[in-house]
Formats: structure tokens, C-alpha cells, sequence
């Protein structure tokens, strides 16, 4: 997946330089929006680190908190969210999705299904330094039943390595039993073998899953179960047979709904700006027969708008 993103590291780059460019864009009368979000969507994430330290070095001031004062709106997020290290974002985007009334889900699922074991441990182990306690406490305080419990599971980051032969059928077998079989379904089995298994291992089991019942083990989800977990076992089927395929999903459908939903827009295109955006589009272009440019050409307005535009990196029409 190296090299997949469409943020490359910029050669020839000077964390100074760059400092003084930025600093100058917000000195004096009006802010050069152009000159920031051109400036830090042409640096990868490492280099806006160093960027960052340079701008406190020569200014004396914290960059986030200088271009927070100047900016506003969705541009104000997505500018602030290219400052974070990967980590620390996807960290604080579940922070938030915990706190005040009304728990994010959506955001907890879409981060907590698309990540690798070794994300999410380090996401689990910044989290802690940043807050004093585990990102499990806080997610099991907000959410309850069997949805609760795969978060968890996923939170453990323990998949199985590889595919285990062995299991392939047995698994396909007992997810047959506690489903479709079944009056009532046994969810805990789901829950085990969803959050447990790798990724390979998973798409050999969901074809033998179809072989033995006739359908597609999303269909049977859907059917058996409904709510918060529905949704959370659809996202890591999806994430197991494609993690751009399932976040193209998501990007559509968050610029398609009534009203954008900014939030997860911008959170997709910030994280995997550096992946996977350009296996995204390719899905993206594949399942909805236009290019995520245009669309969010067509939805969005703006700095904000020029912006993502700039982390999409170009038409695939």
C-alpha cells in the first residue's frame, strides 16, 4: 500500500522557510487562506511537524493556535487536522466522539473498523498519555450490549496473523449456526470471529460462508441484526475485504446525505491523504460512476472546498 497516498514529502524542503511564509500570511491586515492551505497540503505530515517546531522556535508562537485565530469554519478544522500527527488525529476525533451529549458512533465505528492492529495500538497507548485513561474506559462508559462488546474486541488490536486452514470452514460453519440457522441470532459468535480473525482469513470465510448458505454475509447482517452493531459488523466485513473501497462508501455517502456531513469528510480525507487516496478514488470512481473531485467539487464551496480538493490530488473523471 506504500505510496498510495496523494500528500507526498516535498523535496528541497525547509521547515524555516516554510515557518516564515506562514508567519507572514497571518501578519497584518486579512490572512492569505491561499498561501496556509496551499503551503500545508504540499508538505507531508512529518515535515508539518518540523514546520511546527521550527514556527515556535522563530516566533515564539504555538502555529495551531496562531492559524486558529485566523481561520474559521470547516477550513479552520481541516487546516488544524493537517497539524496533528496521525496518531494524535485519530485520537482526538475519538476523544470527541465520546464526550457531550449524544455519542459519536459513526465515528468510532469508521475509525475503529478501517485501522491495523498496530494503529489502534498506538492509538490506545496516546490516548492514555494524552488522557489520563484508557480510550476502553471511555467508550464502554458511552455504549452498551453487543456493540460495546466488538469495540472492544477491536480495541484489543489481537487479530490472528495469516489464514488458519484449519478454521476457515469451522468459522463459516458457526456463523452459519448463529445466524441464519438459528431463531435468534447468537451474537457473540459474530462478535468473536469478526473481531478476532485477519483480514484474509475473514474473505476466505465469507466465501465459504456463501457457498454453504447462499448468501452474502452482509445480507445475512442486515437481516439478524440491526441498530449501532449492524452497522459496526458491516464496517469490518467491508474493511476486510476493502478498507478504500469501505471509506469510499463513507465519503460518499457523507457529501450525498441531506446536508454534508463535514466531519467525516474531512477525517477521511486527512487520514488517508498519506495511505490510500488514491485506491479510494479508484474505488470511489469504480462503485459510483463519477470521481470523488467532482463531487466534492460540486458540494462544496470555498477555501474549504480547494482545500480537500488538494488532498483528493486530481480527477479520475
Amino acid at each position: 500500500m506504500a505510496g498510495r497516498g496523494t500528500i507526498k514529502p516535498q523535496s528541497g524542503f525547509n521547515a524555516n522557510a516554510d515557518a516564515d511564509t506562514l508567519f507572514k500570511a497571518m501578519k497584518g491586515f486579512g490572512t492569505d487562506e491561499k498561501t496556509i492551505l496551499q503551503l500545508l497540503t504540499s508538505r507531508s505530515n512529518a515535515q508539518r511537524q518540523q514546520i511546527k517546531a521550527a514556527f515556535k522556535n522563530l516566533h515564539g508562537k504555538d502555529l495551531a493556535g496562531e492559524l486558529k485565530s485566523e481561520l474559521g469554519g470547516h477550513l479552520e478544522t481541516v487546516i488544524l487536522a493537517l497539524l496533528e500527527t496521525p496518531t494524535m488525529y485519530d485520537v482526538k476525533c475519538l476523544k470527541h466522539a465520546t464526550l457531550g451529549a449524544g455519542t459519536s458512533e459513526k465515528v468510532l465505528i469508521h475509525i475503529l473498523a478501517s485501522r491495523t492492529c498496530s494503529e489502534i495500538q498506538a492509538i490506545n497507548a496516546a490516548y492514555k498519555q494524552e488522557y489520563g485513561k484508557s480510550l476502553e474506559e471511555d467508550v464502554t462508559g458511552e455504549v452498551t450490549g453487543d456493540f460495546k462488546e466488538l469495540l472492544v474486541v477491536l480495541l484489543q488490536a489481537n487479530r490472528q496473523q495469516g489464514v488458519q486452514e484449519a478454521n476457515v470452514q469451522s468459522d463459516a460453519k458457526a456463523l452459519l449456526a448463529a445466524g441464519e440457522k438459528k431463531f435468534g441470532t447468537d451474537e457473540d459468535t459474530f462478535v468473536t470471529i469478526l473481531g478476532n480473525r485477519s483480514a484474509e482469513h475473514l474473505r476466505r470465510v465469507f466465501a465459504e460462508y456463501t457457498k454453504l448458505s447462499g448468501f452474502q454475509i452482509e445480507d445475512s447482517i442486515k437481516k439478524e441484526i440491526s441498530g449501532h452493531l449492524e452497522e459496526l459488523m458491516l464496517a469490518v466485513v467491508k474493511c476486510a475485504k476493502s478498507v478504500p473501497a469501505y471509506l469510499a462508501e463513507c465519503l460518499y455517502n457523507a457529501i450525498k446525505g441531506t446536508g454534508t456531513d463535514d466531519k467525516m469528510l474531512i477525517e477521511i480525507m486527512v487520514s488517508r491523504s498519506e495511505i490510500d487516496m488514491l485506491d479510494i478514488r479508484a474505488e470511489f470512481r469504480k462503485m459510483y460512476s463519477t470521481s470523488l473531485y467532482k463531487m466534492i467539487k460540486d458540494d462544496i464551496t470555498g477555501d474549504y472546498e480547494k482545500t480537500l480538493l488538494l488532498l483528493c490530488g486530481g480527477d479520475d473523471a
